[in-house]
């Protein structure tokens, strides 16, 4: 019997909506720093606020779109994530950088799924870092996206990148009830990780959650 994917739920914008999404069954909270565009954005005091009410061993990640080595430990230092999700790209020496200076923070690569690119990607920078992310944004844009659209991306792509990166992955874009069921067979993901599908009028929407989680299994 297949154990169903973890549960990550982006977005958390207080400590309220933090204790429901733990409730209902979340094991990873999504806290959102300053982005180019997309939703979620929280300051960074309420981060390290709602971050330090979360009990072990819920997951608190950190999603920040620095890539400077040291802007990213200062700031993760500020917020007191156990998590780091770099959301765009980085030097691959970052990454010793980090472990370096946070020892026991776990590191998260986001990678944008586009194209057939994104396994070649992902198989470079798995050795580096505990987990990748699969999301649907665009890096290359002026502004770039770099998460919370709502697109679904290709599924094939992603299941390659399972197959082949050694490292858990979360599967992130457009995920949504009646949907997740074919997500889960075709790409088999360590996680799933989710925002607008569950929210009402940007709140975490208890009863969107629950149905979400029950179509999980």
């Amino acid at each position: 019997m297949t154990t169903a994917p973890r549960i990550k739920i982006c977005c958390i914008s207080s400590v309220e909506e933090a204790a429901t999404a733990i409730r209902l069954g979340a094991s990873a909270l999504g806290l959102v720093s300053a982005m180019p565009s997309g939703p979620g954005c929280v300051d960074e005091s309420l981060i390290a606020e709602i971050a330090a009410t979360v009990p072990p061993p819920i997951a608190t990640f950190l999603l920040t779109c620095l890539t400077d080595a040291e802007a990213i430990i200062a700031q993760q230092r500020r917020c007191r994530t156990s998590t780091l999700q770099l959301v765009d790209a980085v030097p691959l020496s970052t990454y010793a950088t980090l472990r370096r200076a946070l020892p026991g923070i776990s590191l998260v690569q986001v990678i944008h799924v586009r194209d057939e690119g994104a396994v070649a990607e992902s198989r470079a920078i798995a050795p580096h870092v505990d987990a990748l992310l699969l999301d649907s944004g665009n890096p290359t844009l002026a502004v770039k996206e770099l998460g919370g659209t709502g697109r679904v991306h290709d599924w094939a792509v992603s299941r390659q990148i399972v197959e082949q990166c050694g490292k858990p992955v979360f599967l992130a874009g457009g995920l949504r009830a009646d949907n997740v069921g074919d997500a889960i067979r075709q790409v088999n993901p360590f996680g799933l990780d989710l925002c607008s599908s569950v929210r009402t009028d940007g709140a975490l929407d208890p009863r969107k959650l629950a149905a979400f989680i029950r179509a999980t299994h």
